[in-house]
């Protein structure tokens, strides 16, 4: 899935409607991303995690989600302007590499720089390719068969994976969207309700093991990890998610989150801080729900829950 604030639109440039074929090269490739967004944080925690910040160009765009689409101003410490093409918005580039294109100009976005298309915006596809494209011409710690578990994506845990992702992103990645943009007191109960069972789940599943599925990190911890640190600053508020807070409710995730952000993992221990931006979250969800005024006004939030707690003994 990609960031539009929306699910993604049939028509979305993919890597196999293109025909392309990533090719491990040094700097062919360019990564755009808001750090506002899930889903591009994702791919820019495997760019960190495998040690390709010098192979593949990072360009961030506003936290804010404008009128036209993502777009750069140069505020906050963003990009200014497209370095490849001085572009104000995220859809020129779409444009220039689609004529007539008419589906969204989400992030992220990879950029092919010698065939100047657009790769692939789908962000399962692309933590796929960044941590399998470049690994043969990796310094040894960053290749997977050399990764605590056999890497993101071991065979033996394959089938785990797949499910445990489908049931995140439809639950939590995907279902406080849900949550935030109801147009019904019904909608929001439902989604509410299954935002908070997954957690439950994920809190019970975290208190006999350090990682999702097992002792080692995979790219399910990746896909829960950038939804998780957004939850307590801006979906717990600005999306009403607000039966529970992570910090105070599920002490087996956040011994799990905080582990990952303040400490990382033994071959790149600052990739989860250096990708994690809490002013761009509450920014641009902020702008986004007020300016849109998405959603109900007149949904009443779940929680907290109890809405006062008992005496101290």
């Amino acid at each position: 899935m990609s960031c539009a604030m929306k699910p993604p639109a049939a028509n979305c440039p993919t890597l196999e409607e293109h025909g392309a074929k990533l090719s491990p090269e040094k700097g062919r490739y360019v990564l755009y991303i808001s750090m506002m967004c899930p889903f591009a944080h994702r791919v820019n925690l495997v760019r960190s995690l495998k040690g390709l910040k010098s192979w593949i160009q990072l360009v961030v765009l506003d936290p804010e989600l404008g009128p036209n689409g993502w777009f750069f101003s140069g505020r906050f410490g963003t990009a200014d302007r497209d370095p490849l093409y001085g572009f104000k918005h995220l859809k020129d580039s779409y444009l220039k590499s689609e004529p007539g294109y008419t589906g969204r100009s989400s992030v992220p976005m990879l950029w092919d720089r010698k065939t100047e298309k657009v790769v692939s915006n789908e962000s399962g596809d692309l933590m796929r390719m960044l941590y399998n494209s470049f690994d043969a011409l990796l310094p040894p710690e960053f290749q997977e068969s050399n990764l605590p578990g056999g890497g993101f994506y071991p065979t033996d845990l394959r089938t785990e994976i797949e499910k445990l992702n489908s049931l995140i992103h439809s639950s939590l990645n995907a279902g406080v969207y849900n949550v935030g943009l109801a147009s019904t007191q019904e909608a929001y109960d439902q989604a509410s309700d299954k935002v908070f069972d997954l957690l439950d789940q994920i809190e019970q599943r975290l208190q006999s093991t350090p990682f999702l599925l097992g002792p080692n990190i995979t790219e399910t911890d990746l896909r829960l990890y950038t939804s998780i640190a957004r939850f307590d600053v801006a979906y717990y508020t600005i999306f009403r998610c607000n039966l529970k807070l992570i910090r105070l409710d599920y002490p087996a995730i956040d011994r799990w989150y905080r582990q990952l952000y303040h400490t990382g993992v033994p071959w790149s221990q600052a990739a989860f801080e250096e990708t994690t931006d809490f002013f761009a979250c509450k920014f641009g969800y902020t702008k986004f729900y007020e300016g849109r005024k998405v959603g109900s006004m007149d949904i009443i939030p779940a929680g907290p829950s109890p809405a006062i707690l008992p005496p101290r003994a």
